[in-house]
């Protein structure tokens, strides 16, 4: 089994762990489509986040209307309020894999006074919530960054 096949198996099985426990939050947040997120952020109406880490973006690209801004990195917070002009009124849209991680961060933006944080729940990869975008065949571009 090669490197990517391995690693994809085992941040799957990870999101798909998480994504028990983050079932109950779906029930109440603010969720979007992998197609719906594309629209809204070619329309200007979302900044779109794809939370991942730089090795998933490597792997997988990106999709190709979202900015990439881990979870995983120091001054996340930080790169996001740039984004958004420091607006925490503004629409996010956010992505992971299969929508695990962006439900416990919308969560948390929640928390610190972000009120229109919305999860792309079936996230890139697909999950319990949706088919995903990549399995779609929606547009991605490739990471070239660190």
């Amino acid at each position: 089994m090669n490197t990517i096949t391995r690693r994809t198996l085992l941040t799957g099985a990870t999101a798909a762990a998480v994504a028990i426990t983050t079932l109950p939050l779906l029930a109440q947040a603010a969720v979007m489509t992998a197609p719906e997120a594309q629209k809204a952020a070619l329309a200007g109406e979302v900044v779109f986040i794809d939370i991942r880490s730089p090795e998933e973006w490597k792997e997988t690209g990106l999709a190709t209307s979202a900015s990439p801004v881990s979870m995983h990195q120091a001054g996340f917070l930080q790169k996001l309020d740039k984004l958004i002009d420091g607006d925490k009124t503004r629409k996010i849209a956010i992505i992971c894999a299969t929508g695990a991680r962006s439900a416990f961060i919308q969560k948390e933006l929640t928390k610190r006074g972000y009120t229109n944080a919305i999860s792309v729940a079936e996230g890139m990869l697909g999950g319990p919530y949706g088919k995903g975008w990549i399995p779609r065949g929606m547009p991605v571009k490739q990471f070239t960054g660190n």
